[in-house]
């Protein structure tokens, strides 16, 4: 996984659990992609001192995705449901009643919806 949506995604499932500075101070690095001169400019601080928030913020999230593994959950539920969509694609519907097509036509837009939540 890419270093920086692997951050996003850690920042979405624990950002709340960080100080208001220190998720803002990643937020603005990993989800808007400023760098870290900007990042100083905007809180009046050293890029050292931007720099170093980042880096213990990093620590944080990951050890929290090391003691409760919420992301790898998520991101095995996702690939699991994708490929369940796919055998429902594959499925030959020529056979089917449209009742049993509507059913499975309900399951597919279920399951992207999961997908895409």
């Amino acid at each position: 996984m890419d270093k920086i949506y692997e951050i996003s995604l850690l920042l979405d499932f624990y950002g709340q659990l960080l100080s208001k500075k220190q998720y803002e101070i990643l937020d603005l690095h990993f989800n808007n992609d400023y760098s870290l001169g900007e990042i100083a400019e905007h809180f009046n601080i050293s890029r050292q001192g931007i720099f170093d928030n980042i880096k213990r913020g990093k620590a944080y999230l990951l050890n929290l995705e090391e003691k409760l593994g919420l992301v790898n959950k998520f991101t095995e539920q996702k690939a699991k449901a994708e490929k369940i969509l796919e055998y429902i694609k594959k499925i030959n519907k020529e056979n089917m009643n449209k009742e049993d097509i509507e059913y499975l036509k309900k399951i597919e837009i279920g399951i992207m919806d999961i997908i895409e939540s």
